[in-house]
């Protein structure tokens, strides 16, 4: 059986899709539809709609506030790249830079063998020479060096 996250985000990824790319919901609504806390809805949002995975997320508070989710537009696959690039930061994981990887693959913005060159290029088994503060900044600039190549 599915967890209660899992299900809103597919409610939400729904609501998405039907409306081609951009919704605003409220919190409490959604929390009411699905019996659950504001909480609940604050927690999927902020971990399954996040820029790494194609997603901008704004949010209103106060008196009727909301959340607008918006997919990033990847019909132009540069359009993508520019977004992950601008998002990533001088630093990154080799976790969040497979995970910037992978949506590439699975949003067919990069085949899977360029996907597995660029997870090669910023693995820590590559990088292991470089001290760790400096790896995450190194593997930031390779990964962007190399998307921005995949640009032209």
């Amino acid at each position: 059986m599915a967890r209660l996250s899992d299900i809103i985000e597919a409610f939400i990824k729904q609501l998405i899709d039907d409306t081609n790319g951009t919704i605003e919901i409220q919190r409490n609504e959604l929390a009411s539809h699905f019996n659950c806390v504001p909480s609940q809805i604050n927690y999927v949002i902020d971990t399954r709609f996040t820029s790494d995975k194609g997603y901008y997320v704004e949010s209103r508070r106060g008196g009727g506030g909301h959340i607008r989710i918006r997919r990033v537009n990847i019909s132009h696959e540069g359009n993508y790249l520019m977004h992950i690039v601008t998002s990533m930061g001088n630093s990154i994981s080799q976790q969040s830079a497979e995970i910037f990887i992978n949506n590439f693959v699975d949003y067919d913005v990069i085949t899977p063998r360029e996907g597995y060159l660029l997870k090669a290029a910023v693995s820590d088994k590559i990088l292991c020479a470089v001290p760790l503060p400096q790896r995450d900044m190194l593997r930031s600039s390779i990964l962007k060096n190399m998307l921005m190549s995949l640009l032209v």
